[in-house]
């Protein structure tokens, strides 16, 4: 049976930034990779019509998801529409029935923007739903079987949206990875002079270096990193059911090298 791994972000290159280079190690541990953007990126440019930078971005994404091996899957909504109704829920749910994976990659539930949020809180309804009999997805789909462990990437600046720092259950080592995860976000090229005018990012490649460095000075043990949270197991499978620290165990730390939380501690 595959061994297949889905990540969704809310725009193109929020993959790249976040998640990418756990991704990469989990393509390179055998796993089938997948690769979506839930929103066209139509906000990412200052100069370009919705129009021209939603097809710019597009062909960016495919790139990108191509440079790794993953299919890529086409985005639904416009940046800045990324909402929790069924609507949407009804189409991703109908993505995760097709793709079946056994490891779900998302962002944080707390981020500075609503599109990241919405993003996660919409793919964990999808994937809860994946094997309900009665809900009806858009197209109809078959029910997926097997377990799914749902992984919630670190926020932008490693906090949430009242500036509450958000500390990882467990932290990737994705050090060998730096080179090939600077050439995946290099394919967004036009998300560039965007970053620098807007929110003052700039040369966008050293500031996800620089995140992926703090974040690997925070696991005290890594020169880049990436951390995780794992969601409740509830709804998804076994409490015990942790394919991706399974299949990554050589690269992973945990804060102060504690063992994983057991149901109730927290």
């Amino acid at each position: 049976m595959s061994k297949i791994a889905m990540a969704a972000a809310a725009h193109p290159d929020d993959i790249e930034f976040i998640m990418s280079g756990t991704l990469m190690l989990l393509g390179d541990a055998g796993y089938e990779l997948h690769y979506m953007n839930i929103a066209n990126g139509s906000c990412g440019s200052a100069t370009k019509s919705k129009e021209e930078i939603i097809a710019i971005r597009l062909d960016e994404a495919r790139e990108a998801a191509a440079s790794i091996g993953a299919k890529w899957y086409p985005p639904l909504v416009y940046d800045i529409e990324i909402m929790y109704d069924h609507a949407i829920i009804r189409k991703l749910c109908a993505i995760v029935r097709e793709v079946n994976p056994d490891i779900l990659l998302l962002p944080s539930p707390q981020d500075y923007m609503e599109d990241h949020m919405n993003a996660s809180r919409v793919m964990v309804t999808a994937a809860f739903c994946r094997n309900m009999r009665n809900y009806d997805t858009d197209p109809p789909t078959r029910l997926a079987e097997g377990e799914l462990a749902v992984y919630h990437a670190l926020p932008w600046a490693l906090q949430d949206q009242l500036r509450n720092p958000i500390h990882p259950d467990f932290f990737v080592d994705i050090t060998s990875m730096a080179e090939r995860k600077r050439r995946m976000l290099s394919c967004h090229r036009s998300q560039k002079e965007w970053l620098d005018e807007s929110q003052g990012m700039d040369n966008y490649l050293n500031i996800m270096d620089e995140m992926s460095a703090r974040v690997g000075a925070l696991s005290g043990k890594f020169a880049h990193a990436e951390g995780w949270r794992r969601h409740s197991h509830m709804g998804f499978g076994p409490e015990d059911f942790d394919p991706l620290g399974q299949a990554l165990s050589s690269y992973i730390t945990r804060p102060r090298d504690l063992p994983p939380a057991k149901q109730g501690d927290r």
